[in-house]
Protein backbone atom coordinates (compact mmCIF):
# COMPACT_ATOMS: atom_id res chain seq x y z
CA UNK A 1 0.00 0.00 0.00
CA UNK A 2 1.29 3.17 -0.83
CA UNK A 3 2.60 5.90 2.11
CA UNK A 4 -0.10 7.92 4.08
CA UNK A 5 0.34 11.51 1.86
CA UNK A 6 1.80 13.67 4.26
CA UNK A 7 3.25 16.10 1.31
CA UNK A 8 6.74 16.98 0.91
CA UNK A 9 9.07 17.84 -1.94
CA UNK A 10 7.62 16.50 -5.13
CA UNK A 11 9.56 18.05 -8.07
CA UNK A 12 12.87 19.86 -8.33
CA UNK A 13 10.47 23.41 -7.98
CA UNK A 14 7.35 22.06 -6.04
CA UNK A 15 6.70 21.27 -2.65
CA UNK A 16 3.61 20.78 -0.25
CA UNK A 17 3.14 21.79 3.38
CA UNK A 18 -0.02 20.01 4.36
CA UNK A 19 -2.38 22.05 6.17
CA UNK A 20 -4.07 20.52 9.75
CA UNK A 21 -7.18 20.60 8.15
CA UNK A 22 -8.57 16.70 7.31
CA UNK A 23 -11.82 16.09 6.71
CA UNK A 24 -13.77 14.06 4.63
CA UNK A 25 -14.26 16.73 2.47
CA UNK A 26 -10.41 17.81 2.07
CA UNK A 27 -8.80 14.26 2.52
CA UNK A 28 -5.71 14.78 4.42
CA UNK A 29 -5.96 18.42 4.57
CA UNK A 30 -5.05 21.33 2.13
CA UNK A 31 -2.30 20.86 0.29
CA UNK A 32 -0.25 24.19 0.50
CA UNK A 33 2.20 24.77 -2.41
CA UNK A 34 5.20 26.33 -2.53
CA UNK A 35 6.75 27.08 -5.98
CA UNK A 36 10.36 28.30 -7.21
CA UNK A 37 12.62 28.02 -9.78
CA UNK A 38 16.27 25.92 -8.79
CA UNK A 39 18.24 28.65 -7.09
CA UNK A 40 16.18 31.49 -6.81
CA UNK A 41 15.37 33.78 -4.11
CA UNK A 42 11.88 34.50 -5.12
CA UNK A 43 9.23 31.82 -4.73
CA UNK A 44 4.72 31.60 -5.14
CA UNK A 45 2.59 30.02 -2.87
CA UNK A 46 -0.24 28.84 -3.78
CA UNK A 47 -3.43 28.57 -1.42
CA UNK A 48 -2.07 29.27 1.60
CA UNK A 49 -4.85 27.60 3.38
CA UNK A 50 -7.44 27.60 6.35
CA UNK A 51 -6.26 30.74 9.27
CA UNK A 52 -4.08 28.10 10.75
CA UNK A 53 -1.05 30.68 12.30
CA UNK A 54 1.30 27.52 13.05
CA UNK A 55 0.51 26.76 9.57
CA UNK A 56 1.20 29.51 7.71
CA UNK A 57 4.72 29.70 10.13
CA UNK A 58 5.63 26.67 8.85
CA UNK A 59 5.13 27.85 4.77
CA UNK A 60 6.86 30.86 6.07
CA UNK A 61 9.77 28.34 7.72
CA UNK A 62 10.31 26.57 4.54
CA UNK A 63 10.80 29.67 2.34
CA UNK A 64 13.20 31.09 4.70
CA UNK A 65 15.19 27.57 4.84
CA UNK A 66 15.72 27.81 1.29
CA UNK A 67 16.86 31.48 1.46
CA UNK A 68 14.35 32.76 0.03
CA UNK A 69 11.24 35.40 0.46
CA UNK A 70 7.01 35.09 -0.93
CA UNK A 71 6.82 36.99 -3.96
CA UNK A 72 3.27 36.01 -4.80
CA UNK A 73 0.07 33.81 -3.47
CA UNK A 74 -2.26 32.71 -5.70
CA UNK A 75 -5.62 31.22 -5.05
CA UNK A 76 -6.97 27.77 -6.97
CA UNK A 77 -10.67 29.39 -5.89
CA UNK A 78 -11.88 31.15 -2.60
CA UNK A 79 -13.36 28.22 -0.68
CA UNK A 80 -11.88 28.69 2.80
CA UNK A 81 -9.79 25.57 3.21
CA UNK A 82 -8.20 26.95 0.54
CA UNK A 83 -8.70 30.69 0.84
CA UNK A 84 -9.36 31.93 4.49
CA UNK A 85 -5.66 33.01 5.53
CA UNK A 86 -5.04 35.10 2.01
CA UNK A 87 -4.86 38.01 3.97
CA UNK A 88 -3.62 37.53 7.01
CA UNK A 89 -0.75 35.46 4.38
CA UNK A 90 -0.68 38.81 2.61
CA UNK A 91 0.02 40.40 6.02
CA UNK A 92 2.85 38.57 7.04
CA UNK A 93 4.15 38.18 3.94
CA UNK A 94 4.12 41.47 2.18
CA UNK A 95 3.08 39.85 -1.18
CA UNK A 96 0.08 40.11 -3.26
CA UNK A 97 -2.32 37.66 -3.44
CA UNK A 98 -4.07 37.00 -7.00
CA UNK A 99 -7.28 35.30 -7.84
CA UNK A 100 -9.46 35.02 -10.59
CA UNK A 101 -11.33 37.74 -11.35
CA UNK A 102 -11.82 41.91 -10.73
CA UNK A 103 -9.63 43.69 -8.33
CA UNK A 104 -11.10 42.90 -4.47
CA UNK A 105 -10.32 44.35 -1.10
CA UNK A 106 -7.08 42.49 0.61
CA UNK A 107 -6.49 41.06 -3.24
CA UNK A 108 -4.23 42.02 -5.59
CA UNK A 109 -5.24 42.22 -9.79
CA UNK A 110 -7.48 39.52 -10.97
CA UNK A 111 -5.86 36.42 -12.81
CA UNK A 112 -7.81 35.82 -16.25
CA UNK A 113 -7.60 32.54 -18.61
CA UNK A 114 -4.13 32.44 -20.30
CA UNK A 115 -2.28 35.18 -17.95
CA UNK A 116 1.17 34.30 -17.33
CA UNK A 117 2.78 34.95 -14.38
CA UNK A 118 6.78 34.72 -13.98
CA UNK A 119 8.44 35.51 -10.63
CA UNK A 120 11.94 34.73 -10.08
CA UNK A 121 12.36 32.52 -13.05
CA UNK A 122 9.25 30.45 -12.33
CA UNK A 123 6.73 30.20 -15.23
CA UNK A 124 3.23 29.71 -14.43
CA UNK A 125 0.50 29.70 -17.09
CA UNK A 126 -3.06 30.93 -15.59
CA UNK A 127 -5.58 27.94 -16.86
CA UNK A 128 -9.76 28.48 -16.07
CA UNK A 129 -11.39 25.74 -14.89
CA UNK A 130 -14.84 26.45 -13.51
CA UNK A 131 -17.11 24.17 -12.32
CA UNK A 132 -16.10 22.53 -8.64
CA UNK A 133 -17.09 26.49 -8.12
CA UNK A 134 -17.20 29.40 -10.30
CA UNK A 135 -14.41 31.17 -9.93
CA UNK A 136 -11.50 27.87 -10.07
CA UNK A 137 -8.50 27.91 -11.62
CA UNK A 138 -5.71 25.92 -12.21
CA UNK A 139 -1.75 26.90 -13.16
CA UNK A 140 0.17 25.03 -15.41
CA UNK A 141 4.26 24.91 -14.73
CA UNK A 142 5.42 23.87 -17.66
CA UNK A 143 8.95 23.10 -16.49
CA UNK A 144 7.83 20.16 -14.94
CA UNK A 145 4.47 19.30 -17.19
CA UNK A 146 2.51 19.99 -14.19
CA UNK A 147 -0.94 21.11 -13.37
CA UNK A 148 -1.85 22.88 -10.13
CA UNK A 149 -5.87 22.07 -9.95
CA UNK A 150 -7.22 23.36 -6.59
CA UNK A 151 -10.46 20.91 -6.00
CA UNK A 152 -10.94 20.86 -9.71
CA UNK A 153 -9.12 17.01 -9.65
CA UNK A 154 -8.57 15.46 -6.32
CA UNK A 155 -5.32 12.80 -5.36
CA UNK A 156 -7.91 10.32 -4.48
CA UNK A 157 -11.66 10.28 -4.86
CA UNK A 158 -13.73 12.63 -7.09
CA UNK A 159 -14.56 16.74 -6.48
CA UNK A 160 -17.83 17.73 -5.69
CA UNK A 161 -19.49 20.55 -8.00
CA UNK A 162 -20.89 23.11 -5.54
CA UNK A 163 -24.05 24.05 -6.68
CA UNK A 164 -25.16 26.87 -6.72
CA UNK A 165 -21.86 28.56 -7.70
CA UNK A 166 -20.36 25.47 -8.81
CA UNK A 167 -22.02 24.49 -12.25
CA UNK A 168 -21.86 20.89 -14.37
CA UNK A 169 -21.74 21.89 -17.13
CA UNK A 170 -18.23 24.20 -16.92
CA UNK A 171 -16.58 21.28 -14.79
CA UNK A 172 -17.45 18.99 -17.69
CA UNK A 173 -15.70 21.25 -20.21
CA UNK A 174 -12.79 21.89 -17.64
CA UNK A 175 -12.52 18.25 -17.39
CA UNK A 176 -12.56 18.06 -21.38
CA UNK A 177 -9.85 20.62 -21.10
CA UNK A 178 -7.54 18.95 -19.00
CA UNK A 179 -7.93 16.12 -21.55
CA UNK A 180 -6.53 17.31 -23.96
CA UNK A 181 -3.41 18.96 -22.17
CA UNK A 182 -2.43 15.39 -21.19
CA UNK A 183 -3.02 13.91 -24.43
CA UNK A 184 -0.72 16.66 -25.92
CA UNK A 185 1.63 15.80 -23.04
CA UNK A 186 1.22 19.51 -21.61
CA UNK A 187 0.23 17.79 -18.21
CA UNK A 188 1.80 14.42 -17.46
CA UNK A 189 1.31 14.88 -13.83
CA UNK A 190 -1.45 16.73 -11.20
CA UNK A 191 -0.62 18.61 -8.07
CA UNK A 192 -4.04 18.94 -6.37
CA UNK A 193 -5.68 20.66 -3.77
CA UNK A 194 -6.46 17.83 -2.07
CA UNK A 195 -4.91 14.53 -1.44
CA UNK A 196 -1.26 12.87 -3.21
CA UNK A 197 0.11 13.99 -6.77
CA UNK A 198 -1.40 12.23 -9.54
CA UNK A 199 1.17 10.31 -11.96
CA UNK A 200 -1.66 9.36 -14.54
CA UNK A 201 -4.01 12.57 -14.98
CA UNK A 202 -4.62 10.62 -18.18
CA UNK A 203 -6.00 8.24 -16.45
CA UNK A 204 -8.17 9.74 -13.69
CA UNK A 205 -9.28 12.99 -15.94
CA UNK A 206 -10.81 10.39 -17.99
CA UNK A 207 -12.32 8.16 -14.82
CA UNK A 208 -13.76 11.91 -13.56
CA UNK A 209 -15.40 12.15 -17.34
CA UNK A 210 -16.56 8.38 -16.93
CA UNK A 211 -18.00 8.85 -13.34
CA UNK A 212 -19.78 12.05 -14.12
CA UNK A 213 -21.69 10.48 -17.18
CA UNK A 214 -22.46 7.43 -15.09
CA UNK A 215 -24.01 9.48 -11.86
CA UNK A 216 -25.83 11.83 -14.77
CA UNK A 217 -27.87 8.51 -16.15
CA UNK A 218 -28.35 7.11 -12.74
CA UNK A 219 -29.98 10.91 -11.69
CA UNK A 220 -31.70 10.53 -15.17
CA UNK A 221 -33.22 6.95 -14.10
CA UNK A 222 -34.65 8.35 -10.59
CA UNK A 223 -36.11 11.23 -11.93
CA UNK A 224 -37.88 8.70 -14.52
CA UNK A 225 -38.67 6.08 -11.92
CA UNK A 226 -40.35 8.68 -9.93
CA UNK A 227 -38.30 10.98 -7.31
CA UNK A 228 -39.74 13.96 -7.04
CA UNK A 229 -36.84 15.81 -5.66
CA UNK A 230 -33.06 16.15 -4.99
CA UNK A 231 -33.65 14.16 -1.67
CA UNK A 232 -35.52 11.48 -3.24
CA UNK A 233 -32.75 11.19 -5.76
CA UNK A 234 -29.79 11.76 -3.65
CA UNK A 235 -31.83 8.18 -1.46
CA UNK A 236 -31.98 6.06 -4.81
CA UNK A 237 -28.58 7.30 -6.52
CA UNK A 238 -25.67 7.74 -3.89
CA UNK A 239 -26.35 4.74 -1.43
CA UNK A 240 -22.82 3.94 -1.46
CA UNK A 241 -21.51 6.70 0.62
CA UNK A 242 -20.95 7.31 3.89
CA UNK A 243 -23.83 9.57 6.06
CA UNK A 244 -20.63 12.35 6.36
CA UNK A 245 -20.40 12.68 2.39
CA UNK A 246 -24.24 13.56 2.07
CA UNK A 247 -24.19 17.19 2.09
CA UNK A 248 -21.64 17.35 -0.50
CA UNK A 249 -23.29 14.63 -2.85
CA UNK A 250 -26.69 16.68 -2.24
CA UNK A 251 -24.84 19.80 -4.00
CA UNK A 252 -23.95 17.22 -6.73
CA UNK A 253 -27.38 16.03 -7.13
CA UNK A 254 -29.06 19.66 -7.47
CA UNK A 255 -25.67 20.72 -10.22
CA UNK A 256 -27.00 16.97 -12.31
CA UNK A 257 -30.76 18.09 -11.54
CA UNK A 258 -29.82 21.28 -13.02
CA UNK A 259 -27.63 20.34 -16.04
CA UNK A 260 -30.38 17.92 -17.35
CA UNK A 261 -33.02 20.68 -17.25
CA UNK A 262 -35.28 18.99 -14.41
CA UNK A 263 -36.56 20.70 -11.26
CA UNK A 264 -38.20 17.78 -9.57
Amino acid sequence: MPSPWSGGDVTSRATCVLAPNPSPMTLEGTNTWVLMEPGATDCVVVDPGPLDEQHLQRVLDLVAHQGARVALTLLTHGHPDHAESAGRFGELTGAPVRAVGERREGLGDGLGDGDRLTVGGLDLLVVATPGHTGDSLSFLLAAENALLTGDTILGHGTSVVAWPDGELAAYLLSLQRIEAMTGSREVTQILPGHGPTVPDPAGVVRYYLEHRQERLEQVQQAVLAGAANAEAVLEMVYTDIPPELRPAARQSVRAQLDYLGVHP
